[in-house]
Order: C-alpha cells, then sequence, then structure tokens
C-alpha cells in the first residue's frame, strides 16, 4: 500500500512530495496532464516562501549558485507602492521566476528524492475506512494509499469527493486582461517606467489605479513585457485579442499606447478573466484526505500571494504527515495542519479583499486611499503591512511554550540554511548541555554558542520553545513528537 497519494503534480503537490520523501515516506503524484503546463502563470514568489525554498537549497536552483534571498525594498499593497527600505526589520522577500520554472526545479528535486510521478492519471472517485483511501481512476486499476491529498488546484475533485464545503464570495462585475506584448523602444524610460504621451509615466512593476481602472507594467529583463488591466462595469465582446488590450488601456490612461505582439520565444501569456472567488474549505481534512494549495483555498492574486500560502501549506503538512505515517507523531498532531493553516488562509483572503477594494474606481475609494495613504506614510504601518503581505506575522499556538520568538518563525540565524535543508527537527543549544533524551533520535540537537537562548525547531522553521535552561523543554518535545 502507498504511504501518500497525493492529487495534483503542481508547485504545492510537488513541495509536499519532496517533504514526505525527505522524511522518510513514500509519496505517489497522480496528474492528470499528460505533460508539464508551460504556458505563463504566476510570474515569481513573494514572502516567506523564498526564504523558506532557501532553506531547502532551491532558492540557488532557481537563482545563481552562491545567491542569498535579499529583503524587498520596496512593493504594492492595493495599487500603493509600498517603500520598505527603512524599516528595521524587513520580512518580506521577493524572487521573480517564472511558475513553470519553479514547477521544473521542484520536479527535478522530487526525481532526486525518488519520488514517482504518473502522469495521464486522472482521478475520479475515492473510498476511505479507518485503515486507507482507494483512489479510483479513469481508465486505471484504483490505487490504495494510507492518506490521500488533494492538491488538484481551485477547482478539486478530491475536495468534492470528500464532501468538504467551499463557502466564500464570488464578484462579477470586474474584467482583467493580460496579454505579453511589445512597445516602441523610445516609450520606455531610464527607470524602465513606460513614457505615455498625454498622460505621463507608469511605473514598473506597479499597480497604478486611475479613477477608469487599474494597470499594470511589468517590463521583465529576460523576456517580453507584460501589461495587465483590471475594469469594472466593462463588458467584453468576442474573442480576447490586442486590439482589445490596446482599447482597455486607453480607457484606463485616457491615452493611446502603440502595444504590439510580443517578439521573444514565449511562452506568452494571453489571458481575459471575469470577476473573482475568495474562498476557503469549511475544513482541511476529512478522515484521512487533507486538502492543500487552491484546493483549500482561492484569493485574488493582487499581491502574489498564492505559492506563498499554497508551498508553506506542503511544509506545513508534510512533516506531520510523515511523522504518522512513521509512526512518530503524538496524538493529534495532524489535526493541527487545519488549524494553523486555517488563520493563515484567513489573513490572505481577508487583505487581498481589502486591496480589491481599494483598487476600485470611484469617489468613495479615493477618499479611503487619501486615509491609507497618510498611514502608509507611518513606518509603523509599513512594517505591519510587510508582515501581513509577507506571512510573517503568522504565529501558531505551541501550547503554552513561552518566549518571544515561540510560535514564530525562525528568525535567520548563523549556519541555519545549511542545517534546516534535511527537514529534520532541530535543538540548537548555546551551551552544548541540553539533552532530547528519549527524543533523541528524531530530533538534530547542535551547538550553536553564538545564539543567547536555546531554541527548539520544527521542521517547518516554527519555534516550539524557547529558554535558558531545560526548563519546559521536554513538555515541547512531547508536544511534537513522539518519543521512541
Amino acid at each position: 500500500m502507498i504511504d501518500v497519494v497525493i492529487a495534483g503534480a503542481g508547485p504545492n503537490g510537488l513541495m509536499l512530495a519532496c517533504e514526505l520523501a525527505l522524511a522518510g515516506v513514500r509519496p505517489l503524484l497522480l496528474e492528470r496532464l499528460t505533460e508539464p503546463i508551460d504556458q505563463q502563470r504566476a510570474n515569481g514568489l513573494v514572502g516567506q516562501v523564498v526564504r523558506m525554498l532557501d532553506r531547502r537549497g532551491l532558492y540557488e536552483r532557481l537563482t545563481s549558485p552562491g545567491a542569498v534571498p535579499e529583503p524587498a525594498p520596496r512593493f504594492v499593497f492595493g495599487a500603493f507602492p509600498l517603500d520598505l527600505h527603512d524599516l528595521p526589520d524587513n520580512p518580506l522577500y521577493a524572487l521573480m521566476v517564472p511558475q513553470h520554472r519553479i514547477e521544473r526545479i521542484l520536479a527535478e528535486r522530487a526525481a532526486e528524492l525518488g519520488v514517482e510521478v504518473r502522469r495521464d492519471h486522472e482521478v475520479i472517485g475515492l473510498t476511505q475506512d479507518e485503515k486507507s483511501v482507494t483512489v479510483e481512476l479513469r481508465d486505471r486499476e484504483p490505487i490504495q494509499a494510507a492518506f490521500l491529498v488533494g492538491a488538484d488546484g481551485g477547482h478539486s475533485l478530491v475536495r468534492k469527493l470528500s464532501g468538504i464545503d467551499f463557502p466564500g464570495v464570488t464578484t462579477d462585475d470586474s474584467v482583467s486582461r493580460t496579454r505579453h506584448v511589445s512597445v516602441p523602444r523610445d516609450m520606455i524610460g531610464a527607470d524602465s517606467g513606460l513614457v505615455v504621451p498625454g498622460f505621463g509615466v507608469v511605473p514598473p512593476f506597479q499597480h497604478l489605479r486611475t479613477e477608469r481602472g487599474l494597470i499594470i507594467w511589468a517590463p521583465f529583463p529576460n523576456g517580453d513585457p507584460l501589461v495587465s488591466t483590471v475594469e469594472w462595469e466593462q463588458p467584453p465582446e468576442g474573442e480576447a485579442s490586442l486590439d482589445e488590450l490596446r482599447a482597455s488601456v486607453c480607457r484606463v490612461l485616457g491615452a493611446d499606447v502603440p502595444l504590439g505582439p510580443p517578439t521573444g520565444p514565449g511562452p506568452h501569456l494571453a489571458r481575459r478573466l471575469f470577476g473573482g472567488n475568495t474562498r476557503i474549505a469549511s475544513r482541511y481534512r476529512a478522515g484521512r484526505v487533507f486538502l492543500l494549495g487552491d484546493a483549500a483555498h482561492v484569493h485574488s492574486a493582487i499581491g502574489g500571494p498564492g505559492l506563498n500560502l499554497g508551498l508553506q501549506d506542503a511544509m506545513n503538512l508534510g512533516w506531520k504527515l510523515a511523522a504518522h505515517v512513521r509512526g512518530h507523531a503524538p496524538e493529534g498532531l495532524l489535526d493541527t495542519y487545519e488549524s494553523e493553516r486555517f488563520p493563515a488562509a484567513w489573513r490572505v483572503a481577508m487583505h487581498t479583499q481589502a486591496q480589491s477594494l481599494l483598487i476600485r474606481p470611484g469617489g468613495d475609494v479615493t477618499a479611503l486611499r487619501q486615509l491609507f495613504g497618510e498611514l502608509l506614510a507611518q513606518p509603523a504601518t509599513r512594517q505591519h503591512i510587510a508582515g501581513l503581505l509577507s506571512g510573517a506575522d503568522v504565529t501558531y499556538d505551541m501550547g503554552g511554550a513561552n518566549g518571544p520568538l515561540v510560535g514564530r518563525w525562525a528568525p535567520d540565524l548563523p549556519g541555519l540554511r545549511e542545517l534546516t535543508r534535511t527537514g529534520r527537527p532541530l535543538l540548537l543549544d548555546p551551551t552544548g548541555t541540553l539533552d532530547a533524551g528519549p527524543y533523541a533520535s528524531q530530533i538534530d540537537t547542535v551547538t550553536v554558542p553564538e545564539l543567547d537562548t536555546a531554541l527548539l525547531l520544527r521542521p517547518d522553521f516554527y519555534v516550539a520553545w524557547q529558554g535558558t535552561t531545560d526548563e519546559g523543554l521536554d513538555q515541547a518535545l512531547g508536544a511534537w513528537f513522539r518519543a521512541a
């Protein structure tokens, strides 16, 4: 019997498979598509996920050997420029890399770890009992597994088959248009802004709101630029086309922009979307079935939080599911997946809905934006927003353990990038005297003299205990691991 079947070989499913394999569990990935999708989708990574991948040794693969993540000096929030350079602790990291490359790197890592991916395998049904899940496939023999994880997107069949509701809000009064384009060279300024006669400069990689809509100008350094618009109460007619995008840009800016077709090799994006959905699954687990990523939550893509949320779901679920399969999990460990990740999804849904309101046209929104602009001039507000967008403000309940770092993502510490690549829990001991006792076979204890406090880190980098003596350490170990 397979340990864990994962339905969906996108980035979230691949990340979960890597985490399970790293922990010594045998996952099987099922994907209904015969080949990976090479079309342009997400354009990068934003938030804690950047450092998360770095701590698993994947950041350098996505960038270049020796590269280290750096905080973003600026970002956007609700079509406001968000200046971050003066923050005392900037938690917002960003990496521009197309989703198809992320998937390729994760697939390579999964293959190195011995993960099997079966393409052209479409899940059409499931049944489960107290010991296993039987996954039914189209035109293939059923597969039996100890657990099934649905990483099969916002229209997740696994979620529907498991009887899990997907409540939320649907809007249908907006239309967004996105295309790779070309523009005359003399319209690109020295700072890569788009210089539009009759309007002014559209800054690069910002959300520019006017009283008629929203525009984004993204001049990627290694490809064709991308132009996106969002309008309200402007129903399109006919097939999506470059002419349609030109007309939309003209309405939003009040000036013509001579957009041409892309000239590079691609893949090229040409997309038109109506409205949007904000939904969170009513539960993340139904017996031996779990939901992951978009199968558990969908929201506006504004600010690019999707992969940050989904890949951290995978990191959270991976070590817990592996511990259960291997018999190392204390009672109730699997239930903490939902109790920890549901609030994280709720915060993303909250801030993307808030941003979606702030970009709408109208005098009342303009008045609200004036107030927000005053608030964003304050460093404390920008610090709060940066924590919200990055996910760095997420705190987990660690069962009564105390300390300023407890329940939070571990800060960058000397040597931590290398220590965390094994995926094992860590006891960082500045004294060299702490003992994990009956949990020692599951914990790597490392002497780190530079620290002024001892830390117990879960495999997903969250601090489960902090102290200067061993007081409370045994209780914390027992809360997250099972003694040998």
